[in-house]
């Protein structure tokens, strides 16, 4: 088949420049996604003291402000992979980019600043539509860039893709200590004298809310820098030649911008164009799809929810559990305390998260997805059991004892990305049908977004501040690492009788071969289906 032969080609290309530019396109979308999502914790520091310095700024507006973005990002996945399926990744992929560029800049302006309840109103507004910017990327870079990628190296070039995440991470927490160290030092002395901020009595300098409305509108720039070149990018090949039934022009694109031995196909296919690829008949969630797929659809959403509970709960927990500042939270300078929780952050990023990443890239394609997403939930729940279990009267007791602490709990960042926090992204990009690729791995998305939402909102609450220290009680500590660690066992068990192994097939065969597990799902027996 004319399909077939144009994307065998494109399997066996070689590595090349394009694939590069590739990554980091869609990288940058990866990137812009982290900086937003993850520097709202040292920007919530700077806004409970600049608005409600004499009041606690309640857990109800904290969790409000964590799941707002969240939310967005859930329905946006829906959205924007359903629609990358029906029209198009290439015509959705620039529009989720230009929502993420214009809600960033609203998040800075946030047309309020007279009172403290519009201004939050108005952040919130504006974090939920650059989450629904930020949800349409997640599915459709995944699915262009594994379309895109050849057989033997796809799962690297995916994972890849997602590792700028971590560099968004590291960037967002260099961007706010670059800003506070400018602003404090501008401030000079009076940075602590009481002021009138947004019609509030505070010891906020006036100028700190322009610094976090700055830190949040920077976080637009390498979306936009990346625009024209995410607009160049061709339609990938799978989608015109399977779900467009346009092999010759598939066939064109790819030549354009990649050498691909294509040319002889091209002639072929030309004579034989009125011989389209089969094209199923059977609709999503219909019984036929539950039945060819509904299994890997479960698995994927399952992981993705487990793993986003734990990812996106340790990322909250962080700033909340470790002593950051040697003042206690009411004397803290409102540039000191944002400083220091970035500070924590850009530690665990560089440290944990990035090398985490790395190790993907490189191990995805040697050992495989199922393997590396077992062994990160087995040792995550490992570091959990072993944190939680003495936490109450070891670890939060002796002061020596922080550093070893700060390096177990690194660890848990390290296994999460080298593990499924990056498995569950790369996995249902290689297991769907092209016309489903980009709504499942948009549904399995969503429900890892929830799962953040559950996570955060459902912790926050479970390990309420003590009003008299900021800090969260210590034994409901405990059991948050206590249940963290049951949630890796969970997926654990999902990945081990339920997701199946994607390393070393091209797309078309993992969407024509289902598993059959016989003791493990990394050994699992491939039969082709019955039509």
């Amino acid at each position: 088949m004319p399909a077939l032969r144009v994307l065998s080609a494109l399997d066996a290309a070689r590595i090349q420049w394009y694939h590069f530019k590739a990554i980091i396109v869609a990288g940058m979308g990866l990137f812009t996604d982290a900086y937003d999502l993850f520097c709202i914790a040292p920007i919530m520091k700077m806004i409970s003291q600049i608005y409600y310095h004499k009041d606690s700024i309640g857990t109800a507006i904290l969790s409000t402000s964590y799941a707002i973005a969240l939310l967005g990002t859930a329905l946006g996945q829906l959205i924007f992979g359903y629609l990358g399926d029906r029209v198009g990744r290439r015509k959705v992929y620039g529009l989720c980019l230009l929502i993420m560029i214009f809600s960033s800049f609203g998040c800075g302006f946030s047309v309020c600043t007279t009172r403290r309840s519009c201004v939050m109103v108005s952040l919130g507004f504006f974090r939920f539509v650059l989450g629904l910017g930020i949800g349409g990327d997640y599915p459709l870079s995944a699915t262009i860039m594994s379309e895109f990628a050849n057989k033997r190296t796809r799962g690297a070039f995916i994972a890849a893709v997602f590792s700028m995440q971590g560099l968004g991470i590291l960037m967002s927490s260099a961007v706010t200590m670059v800003v506070c160290v400018a602003f404090k030092n501008a401030a000079g002395e009076g940075s602590s004298e009481k002021t009138n901020v947004a019609g509030l009595e505070t010891v906020a300098p006036p100028e700190s809310d322009i610094a976090w409305r700055l830190i949040l509108m920077i976080g637009a720039l390498p979306a936009a820098l990346t625009f024209y070149w995410r607009m160049l990018m061709p339609e990938t090949a799978r989608y015109t030649a399977l779900v467009e039934n346009n092999v010759v022009e598939a066939a064109k694109d790819m030549q354009r911008v990649m050498t691909v031995s294509m040319i002889s196909q091209i002639a072929e296919d030309s004579s034989s164009e009125l011989e389209q690829p089969p094209s199923s008949s059977y609709k999503l969630f219909s019984r036929r799809f539950l039945n060819l797929h509904g299994r890997d659809l479960f698995a994927a959403s399952a992981n993705w929810f487990l793993v986003d509970v734990v990812f996106y709960t340790s990322n909250l927990l962080l700033s909340q559990i470790f002593n950051v500042s040697t003042k206690p939270p009411n004397s803290t300078n409102v540039y000191e305390s944002a400083f220091e929780v970035s500070k924590l952050a850009a530690i665990v990023a560089a440290c944990s998260t990035i090398p985490g990443y790395w190790f993907t890239v490189y191990f995805i394609d040697k050992i495989g997805r199922v393997k590396i997403q077992m062994m990160g939930f087995f040792l995550m729940a490992v570091v959990y059991l072993v944190a939680g279990i003495p936490y109450s009267w070891y670890w939060s007791k002796h002061e020596k004892t922080k550093k070893g602490f700060m390096v177990l709990y690194g660890l848990i960042f390290f296994f999460s990305n080298f593990g499924p926090n990056t498995t569950t992204f790369i996995i249902p990009a290689e297991l769907f049908p092209a016309r489903f690729r980009s709504t499942c791995h948009g549904i399995s998305g969503a429900a890892g977004k929830f799962g953040a939402i559950v996570g955060t909102v459902g912790f926050l609450w479970a390990t309420k501040h003590h009003e008299e220290d900021g800090f969260p009680d210590v034994k409901r500590v405990r059991i948050a690492f206590l249940i963290l660690g049951g949630v890796c066992i969970a997926g654990m068990i999902v990945t081990y009788f339920f997701t199946r192994e994607t390393m070393g097939r091209s797309l078309e065969e993992n969407e024509d071969k289902i598993g059959t597990t016989s003791g493990s799902s990394s050994a699992n027996e491939l039969l082709p289906r019955q039509y």
